[in-house]
């Protein structure tokens, strides 16, 4: 009997990923549609409740609160994940790599949490940089985040760093101790491939993903 190692078959891997814009797309629609109508009748929810003092009584008000905090919550969860995970083409121009790199960190959290790798960030601000495609910015992120905490895994550190170098800006994720997963080579050569599509030299070395951008 053959086996068949379907997730480090790089044809495999791409029809995946091609059938996730779709998804992701259809997941916005499908879940934060419910979540403006809950939004809607929790507005009238409390209309309804005001109706005798003209306030919302102190017992309800904080539950009310809660419910809009969390309906916030996995809308903000949505919109980042889109960004970070749907390809959508853009332009040449300016694009902030400090705030890219703190949202990202956001939506890689879990996995870092999952695998045990203890994050330490230094991220300079405002450090911006010029990309023929601001849009895949995200995907430079995510993929040296991911590298990093893959290779951790088991009680390792991720140190992660944005700082600007004179014409250049530079995100460095290291990684050191943890078990170490094995390297993902498939993933390692579709970043080289895209940062010399883009101009962004890439430094993979050990426990170290060193991208260099022009700055903006």
């Amino acid at each position: 009997m053959v086996r068949v190692q379907e997730s480090t078959d790089p044809v495999v891997g791409a029809a995946r990923y091609g059938a996730v814009q779709t998804l992701m797309d259809s997941l916005l629609h499908d879940v934060r549609n419910p979540l403006n109508a809950m939004a809607i009748h929790l507005e009238v929810l409390s209309e309804k409740l005001k109706a005798e003092t003209g306030q919302v009584p102190p017992s309800q008000e904080k539950n009310l609160k809660a419910l809009r905090e969390q309906i916030q919550r996995v809308d903000g969860i949505l919109r980042q994940f889109s960004d970070f995970i749907v390809s959508k083409g853009g332009a040449a121009g300016e694009v902030d790599l400090s705030d890219a790199t703190t949202r990202a960190m956001s939506v890689v959290a879990h996995e870092g949490r999952k695998r045990r790798a203890t994050m330490q960030v230094a991220v300079e601000a405002g450090v911006r940089v010029r990309l023929s495609d601001t849009s895949e910015l995200g995907f430079f992120v995510i993929q040296a985040l991911l590298r990093g905490v893959r290779r951790a895994e088991g009680g390792g550190s991720v140190r992660v760093t944005v700082r600007a170098d004179g014409p250049v800006a530079v995100l460095e994720v290291e990684d050191t101790g943890g078990d170490g997963a094995p390297e993902l080579a498939d993933a390692v050569a579709a970043l080289g491939l895209r940062c010399s599509q883009l101009g962004v030299d890439l430094h993979v070395r050990g426990g170290s993903c060193r991208l260099i951008f022009p700055r903006a």
